[in-house]
């Protein structure tokens, strides 16, 4: 990587909190690294793999659930906000998480689920014993109608009505997700004193900070008021809960003062980090409110990648546009592929070259303006998995077969070693989820020793990226140019980057703009920087370009 792409401004350390611009490697801890050959990943597999990490070249990490649960959403239906489920280890392996990555420099992130829990949680299980108990109210709990129906019109994320009648209570209870996971009732300040406990636990210990699953469902219309109906198209419908407008049964605007409560209590806690996960059609209203003023959250991500059919450049100059650097303003951050979406390679590629569009999507990630979140495997080039109908574990995915690509295929288990049983992932002769044969020559070990991989090309990019204020903590202004092309300038403290995709399906041109002088570029097709622009751009591609301005 040309050492003239590097700003001497990055020698001096700013001032900025740690978390603006860093590049959050989330592990989705199931499919990370068994080491106790049950074939399930466990977080003594993370602390075996945090040198690994650290030599990408990322900041910290965000691990997916490991809470007490009975995993019927695997983690996500918390039965035990401050324990540890045994198929993942213990608190020593925990705490040896947490002394070894800040060792390394490495933050640790964790999630926190407080839109629901388990129907296994103690707090559930009095809350359906009658309607008087101390913790009746800390659900959402309705009469049915007169008819016997349900309370609503409103539809589960999963499929089918957002209400199961509860024989205990005589009423019914609202589940915006599973039947398994009741959601609770967070207008309650009981309930929100708890969840608020339960992040000083963590706290405690030592993480660095949360990202906040499902926020905008924590609190709903008290009314109950019946959804309208979307007008989506019925052949985009894949599930009841796309016909309707969710206006009522998540995004109430008392959530906000209850993201201050939260802003409270991790401010007793120096130095976190939070990040809200922000999902619906139009989430940008909520993201910056959930962010706004610095007296909220620090940052927030939505799905306008997560689940994008096409990669295009009217998608990314719209998502640019919506972060400008307002005063008040909060920090976004972004997220291409996670454990609940379809991996962006397979979605994206359009020719079949999926070490291009993998090189492609993790430079266009790292440039943009706010947090990249790179998903386990993301850096490998991994492809979305192939699992059989007969081998599907997640819900949703067996609801929707198969009509989606469904969450298993990119939970599959992370290929270590090309020639080792289950690609080095575990021991076991069956992991929880089946490994797909194709990921074996994706692997590590196959990657990590060869300077045309996917995975030197990523390390690469990271190492530049954290060399240059600009693309970590920099403006971000969008040029014109060809309908196919996206093109903006990150800048800082004097120092300047280019950026330019071609995002379209045939060649295009790119022409610097005057007063401009490109310096050394890096481009998608190998780390080796060009010595000038090329006449134009083939599609899917593009560079990054230390400039001078006149």
């Amino acid at each position: 990587m040309a050492t003239a792409f590097a700003s001497t401004a990055a020698q001096s350390a700013h001032p900025l909190a740690w978390w603006r611009g860093a590049v959050i490697y989330q592990i989705y801890p199931r499919s990370f690294q068994d080491t106790n050959g049950d074939g399930i990943g466990d977080l003594a597999g993370i602390a075996d793999k945090l040198d690994y990490i650290a030599d990408l070249g990322v900041d910290g990490i965000w691990i997916s659930p490991f809470f007490t649960s009975p995993m019927k959403d695997f983690g996500y239906d918390v039965a035990d906000y401050c324990g540890i489920d045994p198929s993942f280890g213990t608190f020593a392996d925990f705490d040896r998480i947490i002394e070894k990555a800040h060792a390394l420099g490495l933050k640790v992130i964790i999630d926190q689920v407080y839109s629901h829990t388990s129907d296994e949680h103690a707090w559930f299980q009095e809350s359906r014993q009658d309607r008087t108990n101390p913790k009746a109210d800390w659900y959402v709990w309705a009469d049915p109608k007169p008819c016997g129906s349900p309370p609503s019109n409103w539809q589960s994320v999963f499929g089918g009505s957002a209400w199961q009648w509860d024989g205990p209570r005589k009423q019914y209870y609202l589940h915006n997700f599973l039947t398994s996971q009741p959601d609770l009732n967070v207008h309650n300040r009981d309930v929100q004193d708890a969840l608020l406990d339960a992040a000083r636990f963590w706290l405690g210990r030592g993480v660095d900070g949360f990202r906040l699953d499902a926020l905008n469902f924590s609190m709903h219309d008290p009314d109950l008021r019946d959804n309208p109906p979307s007008g989506m198209p019925m052949e985009l419908v894949t599930r009841p809960f796309d016909m309707q407008h969710k206006q009522y049964n998540q995004s109430h605007p008392d959530i906000v003062a209850f993201l201050e409560r939260i802003r409270a209590t991790i401010d007793e806690f120096p130095g976190r980090f939070t990040v809200a996960e922000v999902g619906g059609p139009e989430p940008l209203a909520e993201m910056k409110a959930f962010t706004e003023g610095g007296k909220r959250l620090d940052s927030a991500y939505n799905f306008d990648f997560l689940y994008a059919a096409r990669l295009t450049a009217p998608l990314v100059r719209a998502s640019l546009q919506q972060w400008d650097g307002t005063p008040g303003e909060g920090w976004p951050s972004w997220a291409f592929s996670n454990h609940d979406a379809p991996r962006a390679v397979t979605r994206w590629t359009l020719d079949g070259d999926m070490g291009r569009a993998a090189r492609l999507n993790m430079l266009l990630l790292l440039s943009l303006r706010g947090n990249p979140i790179i998903y386990q495997g993301e850096e490998l080039g991994l492809p979305q998995g192939h699992v059989p109908f007969e081998d599907l574990q997640d819900p949703e995915a067996i609801a929707n077969w198969p009509h989606t690509l469904g969450r298993d295929g990119a939970r599959t288990p992370m290929p270590w070693a090309a020639n080792a049983p289950q690609a080095g992932f575990s021991s076991a002769n069956r992991t929880w989820l089946r490994l797909d044969p194709a990921h074996t020559g994706f692997a590590v070990d196959a990657q990590i020793a060869d300077p045309s991989s996917t995975l030197a090309y990523t390390r690469a990019l990271l190492a530049a990226r954290r060399a240059n204020p600009a693309l970590m903590l920099g403006t971000s202004e969008v040029l014109d140019s060809a309908p196919e092309i996206v093109a903006f300038v990150r800048r800082h403290e004097g120092a300047a980057v280019l950026c330019v995709f071609n995002l379209g399906e045939t060649a295009a041109q790119f022409v610097l703009p005057a007063g401009m002088e490109l310096l050394s570029p890096i481009a998608t097709e190998s780390a080796i920087a060009p010595a000038s622009l090329p006449d134009s751009l083939a599609p899917g591609t593009g560079f990054w370009a230390a400039v001078q301005e006149n």
